[in-house]
C-alpha cells in the first residue's frame, strides 16, 4: 500500500487544493462521489448512435460542458488525456474543490483470440500524470479468471501490469485507481452466477496487488456485494457501466450497504444524454437533468458508504 491511502494530518483544510493521496478525491467524509468522462472511441460510438459523426472539437466540448455542469458537485472527475485533460484545463471547467483522476490505460488495446489483451505504456506513468495536473492514476484492465490452460496465460499477465502500476504509483506518492472489467470466452454465455463468481474472484485477485482504489462492476446481487467486502479489504467503488439511473441507485444501496463500497465511480448513468444535444440544449439537460441525478446519487450514499480512511485502517 502506498502513502497515497495515508490520513491528512489534524487541521488540514480539506476543502482546499493542499488535500493528497486518496483525500484528493474524495468528499470531506471519505466518500468517492466521481464524474466518469474519460470515454474516448466509446463516446466517438455514442455521437455516432445519435446521427452525429464526432470531430475532434465535438469530443472536447462535451468534455467541458460536463465537467463545467457537474464538477463543482463532484469529489472528483476522471478524464482521458487525449481530450478530456486538455480541453478541461484550458477552459478552465474543473470546480476548485474537485480531484482529477486521469486515464492512464493505453486508448488502443490488443486482443488474442478474440480476448482482450492488457499492456501498459512505461511512458504513461504517475509522473505523467502528475505532470497534467492529476490527482490519481486511472488503469483499466480486463481480467478475466479461470481461463483454461494453454498460451500466454493473460490473467498473469493483467497482474503484473497492474502491480507495475501500483508500485510506480506508489513510488511518486498519487494514489493508484484499478478498474477491471470481466469478460466472457469467445462464445461463451455467462449466466448471472457466472458473472457474480467472475467479479468477486477478480476484485480479489486485484485487491492482493495493494492498489489503493478498486473500481468494479456490480456483481448483480446484494449476495455479491457481501462477497466483496469479504475480499476486498481496501477502498472500493462501483462503476455504473452504463446502465439506466433508476438502476444504478439500486446498485448503489447495495453496493455501499452490503460491499461497504467507499462511493462510486458513475459516468454514462448521469450524463449520456448529453451527447445527442447541442448548445442551450444540452446546458438545459445538463443544468435540470444530469446535476438533479448527480445529487440524487450523493444522497443514495449518504450515510451508506464506508469512508476511505476506515477501510484503510481496517486493513
Amino acid at each position: 500500500m502506498s502513502n497515497a491511502t495515508e490520513s491528512l494530518p489534524a487541521g488540514t483544510d480539506t476543502g482546499t487544493a493542499a488535500r493528497t493521496g486518496l483525500a484528493s478525491i474524495a468528499d470531506a467524509d471519505g466518500v468517492f462521489s466521481i464524474v466518469a468522462m474519460d470515454q474516448r472511441n466509446t463516446l466517438k460510438r455514442m455521437f455516432a448512435a445519435v446521427g452525429h459523426p464526432a470531430e475532434t472539437s465535438d469530443l472536447r466540448t462535451a468534455k467541458i460542458d460536463v465537467a463545467a455542469a457537474l464538477t463543482p458537485l463532484a469529489s472528483g472527475i476522471l478524464l482521458d488525456p487525449t481530450y478530456g485533460v486538455p480541453a478541461v484545463t484550458e477552459g478552465r471547467a474543473l470546480a476548485a474543490t474537485c480531484g482529477l483522476l486521469v486515464a492512464a490505460e493505453p486508448s488502443e488495446r490488443g486482443t488474442l483470440n478474440g480476448e482482450p489483451r492488457t499492456h501498459r505504456d512505461p511512458a504513461l506513468n504517475a509522473s505523467w500524470v502528475r505532470d497534467q495536473g492529476g490527482d490519481a492514476v486511472k488503469f483499466l484492465v480486463q481480467l478475466r479468471p479461470g481461463r483454461p490452460a494453454g498460451g500466454p496465460d493473460l490473467a498473469a499477465e493483467v497482474l503484473d501490469v497492474v502491480r507495475e502500476v501500483v508500485a510506480d504509483c506508489a513510488a511518486q506518492g498519487i494514489p493508484s485507481v484499478i478498474e477491471n472489467l470481466i469478460y466472457p470466452l469467445p462464445g461463451e454465455e455467462l449466466t448471472a452466477q457466472q458473472r457474480e463468481d467472475l467479479i468477486v474472484e477478480a476484485a480479489a485477485l486485484l485487491a492482493d496487488t495493494g492498489a489503493d482504489l478498486v473500481k468494479l462492476e456490480y456483481p448483480g446481487s446484494p449476495r455479491g456485494c457481501r462477497r466483496i467486502a469479504e475480499v476486498v479489504r481496501q477502498p472500493w467503488a462501483v462503476l455504473s457501466a452504463g446502465v439506466g439511473f433508476e438502476e444504478f441507485q439500486r446498485v448503489l444501496k447495495d453496493a455501499c450497504e452490503e460491499g461497504g463500497a467507499s462511493g462510486f465511480i458513475a459516468g454514462r448513468s448521469i450524463w449520456k444524454e448529453a451527447v445527442g444535444l447541442d448548445g442551450p440544449a444540452r446546458a438545459e439537460f445538463l443544468d435540470s437533468v444530469a446535476r438533479p441525478r448527480l445529487e440524487t446519487c450523493l444522497t443514495a450514499v449518504a450515510g451508506r458508504a464506508r469512508p476511505w480512511t476506515e477501510a484503510v485502517s481496517a486493513r
